[in-house]
């Protein structure tokens, strides 16, 4: 008989990804972030403490309050992130003087920051995010909103019992960045289109920056 996976039940690579981008807005410029420079990260933190003290390793108590929490700490960082890259834009089309060391630094962390926030929201969002997708907790899951290779029957793979880990999500993230569009996981709903487009327009435009600022420093 079929083992279920468990690999889904972790909470800790969402925290630690969550973590990560703490660091990396803090380390922006202080040209990109706004005053008080703490707030944002006090907002993030305030989210991100009941749900890791709740779930801190596993994936084992679920409530209302909850999943909203986790579901706004996902958007809020989404959303701040592409408040940083209109700061960006603004920068560099406004001609305000910013040293080149400063700009690559800060299209590396807000594209950087833009993958792990995709990745936070696919996690949360698909089938009505991690409980709903565990067969072994009482949330029904709703109707998928990726569809990953492994669930269409792949050799090798039973689809039945398969269910994405936070890696997958954070892959999904990861290649809509870099290519622009889907690779081999395919959107479904709307709201995975969106975004799945939102993550790639964030990408697409950090890079078009970056370019343009060489070109005229060239």
């Amino acid at each position: 008989m079929p083992t279920l996976r468990v690999a889904h039940e972790r909470r800790w690579p969402a925290t630690l990804t969550v973590a990560a981008v703490l660091a990396l807005q803090l380390a922006l410029p202080t040209e990109f972030t706004g005053d008080p420079r703490w707030l944002v990260p006090a907002l993030e933190i305030a989210l991100l403490v009941p749900v890791f003290v709740t779930n801190p390793v596993t994936l084992r108590r679920d409530t209302v309050w909850l999943r909203r929490a986790a579901l706004a700490l996902a958007g809020l960082v989404a959303a701040v992130n592409a408040a940083h890259l209109v700061r960006l834009v603004d920068v560099v089309i406004s001609g305000e003087h910013l040293p080149p060391r400063s700009l690559v630094q800060a299209a590396l962390l807000i594209w950087v920051t833009n993958v792990a926030a995709a990745a936070l929201v696919l996690w949360e969002m698909d089938r009505g995010g991690p409980f709903a997708r565990d067969p072994r907790h009482a949330r029904l899951p709703g109707r998928p909103d990726l569809f990953f290779p492994q669930m269409g029957g792949v050799a090798g793979w039973d689809a039945a019992t398969w269910h994405p880990s936070f890696s997958e999500y954070l892959f999904v993230a990861f290649t809509t960045a870099t290519a622009f569009s889907p690779t081999d996981t395919l959107p479904l709903s709307a709201r995975a289109k969106a975004m799945m487009t939102g993550a790639a327009s964030v990408s697409l435009v950090t890079l078009a920056i970056v370019a343009a600022r060489a070109v005229n420093v060239l």
